[in-house]
């Protein structure tokens, strides 16, 4: 299936052959990359904002040239769109300082499976400022992820390791509202541009300035870092913030939805188990079947927008249209 983005900096024309040929496994490297953020902020050790700016501060060279390069060849954006994708950046950097926050309170594995839960809070969202009403099935499954949430925070059958999984919640569900408002504000401003490293760079520039004014309102920004935390988040930067969302907002409009959820759902599971074989993290089998539980409700109420989405094809654009970055799993 040929898609909008084939002509981007990060497939070019030559390389968008094979990515129209093996975009699955293009989606998987990506969905890879970005499961392994909560193990690298573990490592990196340094404190919320000072990892989340730093993860974008460090990613900004690379996206900026890549940023360069895609608009020789599909020219500049509009300047609304620029702004958008800034704005949307600041919501970013809330998003980000939130989720380290999760995987400071509950362990890196556990706070992944709990920032999957912005597509509750933009169909909500959407059906508040758009008037799009969900299914009847997104309202018989939104139950179902809340309990999966309560299992899979530690606070029924023990913490797994977590230190307090009341706290990992909130902080769980406010990174969830945050990359909520994020994807809506930056759908509606980039949906008409078929960029890629644009608008991924001006959402990172906004994300790093964002933790840092939040590091400086709030404390614990820490300008100096040892050199294995810089290594670390250097490493987080190219391999999650850059990489992997590339990866995947290039291969995902050429993945029917179905198969698109599936891939990106892969991302809370091998976050999981890469938090076990690195961070020695052991969450119970209750925790386990929470996390189950929250990927299948998650997965059905994905698949259910999308199903709507699909049936509004012929209408006029909608208010919330994709977009590539927005296609991006958080991490």
């Amino acid at each position: 299936m040929s898609a909008p983005y084939a002509g981007t900096v990060i497939t070019g024309n030559d390389a968008g052959t094979f990515a129209d040929r093996s975009p699955l496994l293009l989606a998987g490297l990506g969905a890879a990359s970005i499961s392994a953020s909560g193990v690298l902020i573990k490592l990196a050790d340094t404190g919320p904002a000072t990892a989340a700016f730093y993860r974008c501060l460090l990613a900004l060279p690379l996206l900026i040239t890549l940023a360069v390069l895609e608009q020789r060849k599909r020219g500049p954006r509009p300047a609304a769109a620029r702004r958008g994708a800034f704005a949307a950046g600041l919501c970013l950097a809330v998003d980000l300082v939130l989720w380290n926050h999760a995987i400071a309170e509950v362990g890196a594995g556990v706070a992944t499976v709990l920032g999957n839960l912005q597509v509750l809070f933009v169909a909500f969202a959407a059906w508040a400022l758009f008037g799009e009403r969900p299914e009847r099935r997104f309202l018989i499954f939104l139950p179902v992820v809340m309990v999966g949430v309560v299992l899979v925070s530690g606070m029924v059958g023990g913490d797994g390791g977590g230190t307090h999984p009341l706290a990992g919640v909130a902080y769980g569900l406010g990174t969830s509202v945050a990359y909520a408002v994020f994807l809506l504000i930056l759908r509606r401003s980039s949906a008409s541009t078929p960029h890629v490293a644009g608008p991924l760079s001006e959402v990172t520039t906004g994300a790093a300035l964002g933790a840092l004014l939040l590091g400086l309102v709030f404390g614990g920004l820490q300008l100096r870092i040892g050199w294995p935390s810089f290594g670390w988040l250097l490493l987080l930067a190219l391999l999650s913030q850059t990489l992997g969302w590339l990866l995947i907002t290039s291969s995902l409009p050429r993945l029917p939805a179905a198969i698109s959820s599936l891939t990106l759902l892969l991302q809370p599971a091998a976050a999981m188990l890469l938090a076990f074989l690195v961070l020695g993290e052991r969450p119970s089998l209750i925790q386990i079947a929470g996390a189950v539980v929250v990927c299948t409700g998650v997965l059905t109420i994905s698949l259910t927008a999308s199903t709507q989405r699909a049936r509004q094809a012929g209408a006029e654009t909608p208010a919330v249209a994709p977009t590539p970055v927005a296609a991006a799993d958080r991490g």
